[in-house]
C-alpha cells in the first residue's frame, strides 16, 4: 500500500511539474508508469512541454529540453521536430550545448535528410577548432553520418588532421577516413600516402585505426596492395611486440595483450599474403610463434587463434604450418562453447578438400559432435563427417552415420539419407553390404528419401545376380515386418514380383532361410494393395508384384486373376488401367502372358536415366511398376506381339529388336486388334535446357511428366571445375496463380570435373494453365568463396507445354 502511494504522489508531482524539470526525475517518472497508455499520455505532456521550451528561443534550457527528447527518441516515440534545434545546438559556441547538439545529429539525421546539409559549415568550423574535444564531435558525427556530398566538401580536413600531433584526434580522423572511403571510394588515393605512416605510431588507438584505414584500402583498390605489402614486415614486428609484450593493464584482455588489434593485424595480413609468396614466407614464422604461444582457455586467445588459422589457410604457408592450423581447429572442437565449435567446423569445412588428411586425424571428435543437443552444431558435423567419409574408412564412418540417421533430428534425415547414399555409392566395399547399408537406410528413413532412390537400389539388385535370393529373402522380412516405409514396401514388391520364385524355395545361403508359401507372399502383396498408407505408386508396384507371380507359382494362379479383376473398376485411373492390361493378358493373350512377365533384364548403369547413389548422370525414373520387355534371345516367333504388346503396357526407352517373322500369322493381326481397342503409348525423348553458365556450374531444366495441369520440372547441376562446389541450394519462386513445392534435393556437394550431379525436383500445379514462369536463385561455394544468382527462366523445354504421352 505504501509503495502505491508513494507512486501516485509520485505521479500528482509530475502533473504539476515545473518546465524546468530534470531528465533525471522524466525517466523516474516515465518508469513508473503501469501501462503502455500511462507511459503514452506522460510522453505526450513532455513532448509539448519540449516544444513550448524550443519556442522561447536562447533561455538556457534548450539542450535540456533536447536530452530529454532524445531519450523520447530511444523509447521509440515521434522526435523529429528536434532536427533544427541540433542544428542551432551544433552552431552554438558552448561545448556543453554543442555537445548535445552533435548527439542529437548523430539520432536524429542522417544522410537522407536536408536539414544534415545545414550543419556542414558547422562542422567544418569545429574541425580546426582549438579545442581536440570539439574537433572530436565533429570527427565522430562526420564518420557516423556523412553523405557522399559532406565528405567530398570535408575530405582534405581530414587527410591533415591525419597528420595531427595529439593521437587522441588521429585515432578518430582515421575511423572518419574509413567513413569516407566506404561512402566514396574515389577519395582512397587521399588517404593512401597518410595511412602509411600512422603504422609508426605507439598509440594502439591509432595503430588499430590505421590497420582498419589500410585494410579498407587493400579491399576496396587491388592496386594498392603491392605499395602496402612493403609495410609486412612492420607489421609483423607491430604483432610480435604485442605476443611478447608483458602484462598491460591497460590493453590486457583476460591475459591477452589487445587481440582487437591482433585480430585487425592478422586480417590485413591474411589479405597481403594471399596469392604472394614473398609475403606470405615474411609472415610464416610470426603465425607458427602466434598459434603456439596464443592461450586458447578464454575468448580473446580463442579469437586470436582463429584469425590465425584463417590467415594460414588463406596465404602461401608452409604445409607444417597448415596442419598446425587443423589441429587448433581440433582443439576447438573439445571446447564447452559451442559457438567455437560451430565455427571450427565451419572452417574445417571449408579446408577438408585441400588438407583432408590432416582432418582425418579428428575423424573421431567430428563423429562425437553428431550427439551435439544444438542442432546447428549437428547439422555442420553431419557435413563435415560426410566430406571425410573415403574408401579406407567407409565401414566406421558409415557405422556411426547410420547409427545417427536413427536419432537424428527429422530436419537433418533428409541431408543424412542422401549423404549416405552418395557415400555408399562412391566407396562401397561390396555389392552386398551396399544393399544392406541402402536397405537400412529406408527401413529407418524411408519417408525422407529422395525419389530416385526407387530405381537406383532397383537397377544395383538387377545387377548383383549372386544376390538375388538373399535380398529377396531380406526384403521379404522387412515388408511383413513394416509396411510405413513407402520406398522401402516399392522396392519389396518389385523384387518379390521378379524373384517371388528364390523366395518360395527357401534356400539361401547368405540368410537364414525361411519357408515361405504362395499363400503367404500373396498375402503379403494384398496388405500393401489394401492398406490405407499405400500411395497409389505403391499399389501399382504391389499389383505388378502380383501379376508377375501369375508365371512364378503354381497353385494360386486363380487367385491372382481374382485380384487383378477387382482393380479393374479401382476408382485410381493408373491402376484400373494397369489391371484392365493385365486381364487382357490373361483371357485373350494368355499365351503371351509368360514371355512379357519374363525378368527384366540387367539394366546398364551408363544407359541415359539410371544412377546408383550419386547424380552422375541425367535422372528419369523407370516406371518399374510397369511389365517390362525381356531380351530379345528370350523369344523366337511371337517376338513382333511382344514388342507391339510394349507399346501397350509402357515398355523402355530402347524398343525390342523382334527376330524377323511372317507377316502372314495370325498373332499379328491379334496384335494389331487389340492395339486398335486400347491405344498405345509412344514415349517421347525428354528435353533438356540450359538455364545457367557460371563460374564451371551449369544448370539444366528438363520436364520430366505432366498433366493436363501438373508439370514436374527436374533441375540437374553439374561441376567443370577441378574443385568441387559445396553448399549448393536452389530456391524457386513462381506467378501467384502457379503452385510449387519442391523436394528435397539429391546433395548440396557438386563434384568436380563432371563426375556427379545434384538434382531437385520442383512441382508445379498450373490450375489457370498460365504461362509458366519461373525464377530460381542459385547459392553455392566454390573455393571458400561464395556465389549467388538470380536466374529468370520464361521458356520451358516443350514437354511443359504439351502431354508427354500420346493419348488413348
Amino acid at each position: 500500500m505504501t509503495d502505491f502511494l508513494n507512486i501516485a504522489l509520485l505521479f500528482i508531482q509530475y502533473t504539476v511539474m515545473t518546465p524546468s524539470v530534470r531528465l533525471q526525475e522524466m525517466i523516474r517518472v516515465i518508469r513508473s508508469a503501469r501501462t503502455q497508455g500511462e507511459e503514452r499520455g506522460i510522453i505526450q505532456r513532455e513532448c509539448a512541454d519540449i516544444r513550448s521550451q524550443f519556442r522561447q528561443g536562447d533561455n538556457g534550457e534548450r539542450s535540456h529540453s533536447l536530452a530529454k527528447l532524445l531519450y523520447v527518441h530511444m523509447l521509440g516515440y515521434p522526435a523529429h521536430f528536434g532536427q533544427m534545434e541540433c542544428v542551432r545546438l551544433i552552431a552554438s559556441p558552448r561545448y556543453s550545448e554543442k555537445r548535445i547538439g552533435y548527439l542529437g545529429a548523430m539520432m536524429l539525421l542522417d544522410e537522407k535528410q536536408d536539414a544534415s546539409l545545414l550543419i556542414t559549415n558547422s562542422i567544418k568550423n569545429d574541425l580546426s577548432h582549438s579545442s581536440q574535444y570539439v574537433q572530436s564531435l565533429a570527427l565522430c558525427t562526420l564518420a557516423c553520418m556523412g553523405s557522399a556530398e559532406m565528405c567530398r566538401d570535408l575530405a582534405p580536413e581530414i587527410e591533415r588532421l591525419l597528420r595531427a600531433s595529439h593521437s587522441y584526434i588521429k585515432k578518430k580522423a582515421t575511423l572518419c577516413a574509413v567513413h569516407i572511403i566506404r561512402k566514396v571510394p574515389e577519395l582512397a588515393e587521399l588517404f593512401t600516402p597518410s595511412a602509411r605512416t600512422l603504422l609508426s605510431e605507439k598509440n594502439h588507438g591509432v595503430l588499430h585505426g590505421a590497420v582498419v584505414l589500410i585494410t579498407e584500402l587493400c579491399e576496396r583498390n587491388p592496386d594498392t596492395l603491392v605499395q602496402f605489402r612493403k609495410a609486412v614486415p612492420e607489421l609483423v614486428q607491430i604483432m610480435k611486440g604485442l605476443v611478447t609484450s608483458s602484462y598491460s593493464p591497460e590493453h590486457n584482455v583476460a591475459g591477452i595483450s589487445d587481440p582487437f588489434l591482433q585480430v585487425r593485424i592478422l586480417r590485413l595480413l591474411r589479405i597481403l599474403g594471399h596469392n604472394n609468396d614473398t609475403a606470405s614466407d615474411a609472415m610464416n614464422d610470426l603465425l607458427a610463434q602466434v598459434a603456439t604461444n596464443t592461450d586458447s582457455s578464454k575468448t580473446a586467445g580463442s579469437a586470436v587463434l582463429y584469425e590465425t588459422v584463417l590467415t594460414i589457410m588463406d596465404i602461401n604457408s608452409e604445409s607444417g604450418l597448415r596442419v598446425l592450423a587443423v589441429n587448433i581447429l581440433g582443439r576447438f572442437l573439445l571446447n564447452n562453447d559451442r559457438n567455437i565449435r560451430y565455427i571450427s567446423m565451419t572452417s574445417l569445412q571449408k579446408i577438408v578438400q585441400t588438407d583432408h588428411n590432416a582432418v582425418q586425424r579428428h575423424r573421431g571428435t567430428i563423429v562425437d559432435c553428431l550427439k551435439d543437443q544444438d542442432t546447428s552444431v549437428k547439422r555442420r558435423a553431419l557435413e563435415l563427417s560426410l566430406a571425410l567419409v573415403s574408401a579406407v574408412n567407409i565401414r566406421s564412418m558409415m557405422k556411426e552415420l547410420l547409427i545417427f540417421l536413427s536419432v537424428c533430428p527429422p530436419e537433418l534425415r533428409s541431408q543424412t539419407a542422401s549423404g549416405i547414399f552418395n557415400a555408399a555409392e562412391r566407396y562401397s566395399p561390396s555389392k552386398r553390404w551396399h544393399i544392406d547399408t541402402i536397405l537400412h537406410v529406408l527401413t529407418t528413413a524411408g519417408g525422407d528419401v529422395r525419389d530416385e532412390t526407387v530405381p537406383n537400389l532397383i537397377q544395383l539388385i538387377t545387377t548383383a545376380s549372386e544376390l538375388h535370393c538373399y535380398t529377396v529373402h531380406k526384403l521379404y522380412r522387412a515388408l511383413i515386418k513394416d509396411i510405413a516405409q513407402q520406398s522401402l514396401v516399392q522396392v519389396a514388391c518389385w523384387c518379390i514380383g521378379e524373384y517371388g520364385d528364390l523366395l518360395l524355395k527357401g534356400e539361401c545361403e547368405e540368410i537364414e532361410p525361411v519357408q515361405v508359401t504362395e499363400d503367404d507372399i500373396l498375402d503379403a502383396l494384398e496388405t500393401v494393395l489394401q492398406s490405407h498408407m499405400s500411395s497409389p505408386a505403391t499399389r501399382g508396384f504391389a499389383l505388378t508384384a502380383t501379376m508377375k507371380l501369375s508365371t512364378r507359382i503354381t497353385d494360386n494362379v486363380d487367385r491372382i486373376r481374382s485380384i487383378v479383376s477387382i482393380y479393374g473398376s479401382c476408382i485410381d485411373l493408373e491402376l484400373q488401367q494397369r489391371a484392365v492390361e493385365y486381364n487382357a493378358l490373361f483371357k485373350k493373350y494368355d499365351h503371351m502372358r509368360a514371355a512379357v512377365l519374363e525378368r527384366m533384364p540387367v539394366m546398364d548403369k551408363n544407359s541415359p536415366g539410371h544412377t546408383n547413389g550419386d547424380t552422375s548422370g541425367e535422372i528419369k525414373e523407370p516406371d518399374t511398376s510397369k511389365p517390362k520387355p525381356v531380351e530379345a534371345g528370350l523369344l523366337s516367333e511371337p517376338a513382333s506381339q511382344v514388342c507391339d504388346l510394349l507399346d501397350l503396357l509402357g515398355g523402355t526407352d530402347t524398343p525390342l529388336q523382334p527376330s524377323p517373322a511372317p507377316t502372314s500369322t495370325p498373332t499379328t493381326t491379334s496384335s494389331a486388334d487389340l492395339l486398335d481397342l486400347l491405344g498405345g503409348l509412344e514415349i517421347k525423348p525428354v528435353p533438356t535446357v540450359s538455364v545457367y553458365e557460371k563460374n564451371g556450374l551449369s544448370l539444366k531444366i528438363q520436364c520430366d511428366k505432366q498433366t493436363e495441369t501438373e508439370v514436374t520440372v527436374t533441375l540437374i547441376a553439374s561441376n567443370s571445375t577441378q574443385n568441387d562446389i559445396t553448399n549448393f541450394t536452389l530456391q524457386a519462386a513462381v506467378p501467384k496463380s502457379v503452385q510449387l513445392q519442391m523436394k528435397a534435393p539429391s546433395g548440396n556437394v557438386i563434384p568436380a570435373h563432371g563426375l556427379g550431379q545434384v538434382t531437385q525436383t520442383v512441382l508445379l500445379n498450373n490450375p489457370n494453365k498460365v504461362s509458366l514462369k519461373m525464377r530460381i536463385r542459385v547459392a553455392y561455394s566454390n573455393q571458400g568463396a561464395m556465389h549467388q544468382d538470380t536466374v529468370q527462366i520464361d521458356s520451358f523445354p516443350s514437354a511443359a507445354c504439351q502431354p508427354s504421352f500420346s493419348p488413348l
